[in-house]
């Protein structure tokens, strides 16, 4: 998935999704460990899509926390 696409999603979809590709990763490894999963390259695309998404959450909470402060101190007001 790329990150452009991401971008254009609501925050509550991308917390959702960071759970459901948490579970994925950990279940494919799960089926590596046992020997049951064909596609191993699942691991490294669903570790990076993870690691996507938390990076766009990150992102927005430090853009939001920005603009809290701005507003708070007063910055930004002419």
């Amino acid at each position: 998935m790329k990150a452009k696409e991401l971008r254009e999603r609501t925050t509550e979809h991308l917390r959702e999704m960071e759970k459901n590709l948490a579970k994925e990763a950990f279940d494919a490894r799960f089926k590596n460990f046992t020997n049951r999963l064909n596609d191993t390259a699942l691991i490294r695309r669903t570790r990076r899509d993870l690691a996507r998404v938390k990076t766009i959450l990150t992102q927005r909470a430090a853009a939001a926390a920005a603009a809290d402060k701005a507003e708070t101190t007063g910055e930004g007001k002419a």
